[in-house]
């Protein structure tokens, strides 16, 4: 019974969000306990909870409910995902093409960086890789990338809270350490990760920024180190730079 009542919740709760989308000016406690045929004191509850993560909102005048700015957010991060792997497609292809190496678009989501697409190399020995795969921030080049661009709280929140896994020798654990690298990351405007994650894997990475300048996603070339020299990261590096900045412009609609 209580799997079934909290089902009836999350039912009750969106059909809260759902009868407020077509009220603009709110409805109030006594209005949505009859739209919902529940108690007033169910209706409440079920309020507060939208209130505190952002859903909903209250009129100080009238004490009405009406859609919080949380949706927005949701909204446009669905929309620049959406938007982001439609757009980058052609360029994540040239990337490729131009560096002969695996091209990825990556997306945050919480402190972990998610892989939503990719174009895989036409060399015989490919670096593995999977849409859908997560990995850490703090040891992947795109993570990186997408990390040192974030707000400067976000990126100290993520730094304290999060366990920096070792993943190789050359993974950066120390918070201090990894501070300053990402400061770096920031002036250069790319980011590289030399085996960090993966033991001969080489990666050069790039953040996507909206028409606000905040990073929206990223993204990276990788290939093994047997192919990729000292030399061709640098190249790499410049093309991955080159195409995050072209995305950004296409996605912002100034090319």
């Amino acid at each position: 019974m209580k799997e079934v009542g909290s089902v009836q919740s999350v039912d009750r709760a969106l059909l809260i969000l759902e009868k407020l989308k077509y009220t603009p000016k709110g409805l109030g406690v006594t209005e949505l306990s009859s739209e919902l045929r529940v108690s007033k004191s169910t209706a409440h509850r079920l309020l507060m909870s939208l209130y505190k993560q952002g859903f909903v909102r209250q009129d100080p005048e009238t004490q009405k409910y009406m859609l919080g700015f949380k949706l927005v957010e949701f909204g446009q991060t669905v929309s620049d995902n959406i938007d982001i792997r439609h757009i980058a497609s052609s360029y994540l292809r040239q990337l490729a093409e131009n560096t002969g190496e695996t091209a990825h678009l990556v997306i945050k989501e919480q402190a972990e960086i998610v892989y939503i697409d990719k174009i895989e190399s036409s060399a015989t020995i490919r670096m593995f890789s999977n849409i859908g795969k997560r990995a850490p921030m703090h040891c992947t080049g795109v993570g990186k990338a997408i990390l040192a661009f974030l707000p400067q709280q976000e990126i100290l929140r993520i730094v304290e809270e999060e366990v920096l896994e070792r993943f190789t020798p050359n993974t950066i654990v120390d918070k201090e350490n990894l501070l300053i690298h990402l400061d770096l990351i920031r002036k250069k405007g790319y980011s590289i990760d030399d085996e960090e994650h993966e033991l001969g894997i080489k990666c050069a990475a790039a953040p996507i920024l909206n028409y606000k300048g905040e990073v929206i996603a990223g993204i990276s070339v990788a290939g093994p180190i047997m192919r990729v020299s000292e030399e061709k990261l640098d190249d790499m590096a410049t093309e991955v730079l080159k195409t995050a900045k072209a995305i950004s412009l296409h996605l912002n609609g100034e090319i």
